[in-house]
């Protein structure tokens, strides 16, 4: 029987990811993969990610990180904001990859059945001092050195901001999730976490800004998740919260990993043997 896997931040420009993930194999022909964004900042490298990892495993899940997102200017593809995340989409439907556009699919193998839902939420700047607005937590987070590369890199076009197309992400993606039957469990792959908790050990607690958003504090709850997967923090750990895991299961940057004293974790096992939603233990 097949297992569920994940894995996130590959950020396949660094010569040293490539060459694990060129080593990355299924533990068994039945093997399932969610990918949870970042395999790279230039799309020729996003494509090599998706068509070896699509070649491999049974099946592949994939959600955007933010570097899939961006349009720098020294890559040839120009597409910005949704343009290129529906060309990302389209892509990935070529190699049988599912998208948070596509029907939602349900594992039936270790610590199934559950419906596998992946999805696309980006952030609102609310992962944030409650009693400072945006504007003031960007400043302070300006003034100790930090700013998110996307405020330069990631456009959200056709939308007026970021935070716009966010609220437009959650609107549509909460209608979707209502729609999974009452007696399913879930497992939710974002490329964000969908709580703040796991952003609370930053070495730059300013980051969290560009991290998530707080309207999905209840949602793992809420949709009867199993298991929570997303990556973005570099800060691959499980944490439980209401009885649920959420896996952080980035791989991350050379400089992060190498001087670790274990290697990094790289496909991680999202789920155990479990009871489903109203069977006896």
């Amino acid at each position: 029987m097949g297992e569920l896997l994940a894995i996130s931040d590959l950020h396949l420009h660094f010569k040293e990811n490539r060459q694990i993930v060129e080593g990355l194999r299924p533990y068994s022909d039945e093997d399932w993969l969610l990918v949870a964004g970042d395999l790279g900042d230039r799309n020729e490298d996003v494509l090599w990610g998706l068509e070896l990892l699509g070649k491999r495993f049974a099946k592949v899940f994939w959600v955007p990180g933010n570097h899939e997102l961006w349009t720098r200017p020294d890559d040839p593809l120009t597409l910005r904001g949704e343009a290129r995340y529906q060309y990302l989409v389209e892509y990935c439907r070529s190699l049988g990859i599912v998208t948070p556009e596509d029907p939602f699919v349900t594992w039936e193998g270790v610590g199934g059945p559950v419906v596998i839902a992946p999805v696309f939420l980006l952030y609102d700047y609310s992962f944030r001092d409650p009693s400072l607005t945006k504007d003031m937590a960007l400043a302070t987070a300006e003034s100790a050195g930090i700013i998110c590369t996307d405020e330069y890199l990631l456009h959200p076009d056709p939308y007026p901001s970021r935070e716009a197309w966010c609220r437009a992400r959650l609107e549509q993606t909460a209608v979707r999730l209502n729609a999974i039957p009452q007696n399913m469990a879930t497992v939710l792959v974002n490329h964000y976490p969908l709580v703040r908790e796991p952003t609370e050990i930053l070495r730059h607690p300013e980051f969290a800004l560009w991290c998530g958003t707080r309207a999905t504090e209840d949602w793992p709850t809420r949709y009867r998740a199993a298991a929570v997967v997303y990556g973005h923090l570099h800060i691959p750990r499980t944490i439980e919260k209401d009885g649920v895991p959420h896996h952080e299961v980035s791989l991350g940057y050379p400089r992060e990993w190498m001087p670790r004293a274990t290697p990094p974790r790289k496909l991680v096992r999202v789920l155990r043997d479990r009871p489903a939603i109203g069977r006896s233990a």
